[in-house]
């Protein structure tokens, strides 16, 4: 596994945060889909069981964003368990993509979400050259929308259509589904 270069140190230094490899696959998606689908999904807050059943992804997804060029997936570790995920994604304008946030459902609430999403944007900094990081939510996901925007992100304003004919991303439990966009100006 290549190494991200983000070992935390002092109180933190139990956890690590490293490059995910082709070998990470099977346990990334056991972990998304534990912490945003299904019953697990239900003892942490991070859940959309309530608006989408199903898959949240697949490994053919996760195996496609770890062989994509400009993407990288950062995994936190508590030793040898995977505790949680960020990807990255580096897009024009000095601006990244950044999804697939998730905190085993068991240790949110822990300040892992804080970390990864830190450690997320010192990378894109960094390694991407991003003054900008940029994502999306579910517009019905109030509490989440609100746990971002004390971390400094701002409603954009705009909106991305929920892809409603594709199972790969679950299956919609409302009509009304769509994505909101979140930005935040980061030091590069």
């Amino acid at each position: 596994m290549a190494s991200a270069g983000l070992t935390r140190t002092g109180a933190e230094s139990e956890f690590t945060i490293s490059a995910a490899s082709s070998a990470d696959v099977a346990s990334l998606v056991a972990l998304v889909n534990s912490a945003y689908r299904g019953e697990s999904s239900r003892r942490g807050w991070t859940t959309e069981e309530h608006l989408v059943g199903g898959q949240r992804t697949d490994e053919a997804a996760i195996a496609r964003d770890l062989c994509t060029r400009g993407q990288i997936v950062l995994l936190l570790r508590r030793g040898t368990q995977l505790c949680g995920c960020v990807m990255l994604e580096d897009k024009p304008q000095r601006t990244c993509y950044l999804g697939l946030l998730t905190v085993r459902p068991d240790l949110q609430d822990a300040g892992i979400g804080r970390r990864l999403l830190s450690a997320g944007e010192d990378w894109a900094a960094a390694r991407f050259g991003s003054n900008c990081v940029e994502m999306t939510v579910v517009e019905q996901r109030r509490e989440l929308i609100a746990w971002y925007q004390r971390r400094g992100y701002q409603m954009t304003g705009e909106t991305r259509p929920f892809p409603y004919n594709d199972e790969r991303f679950g299956l919609p439990k409302r009509d009304d589904l769509r994505f909101v966009v979140l930005r935040r100006t980061i030091a590069c």
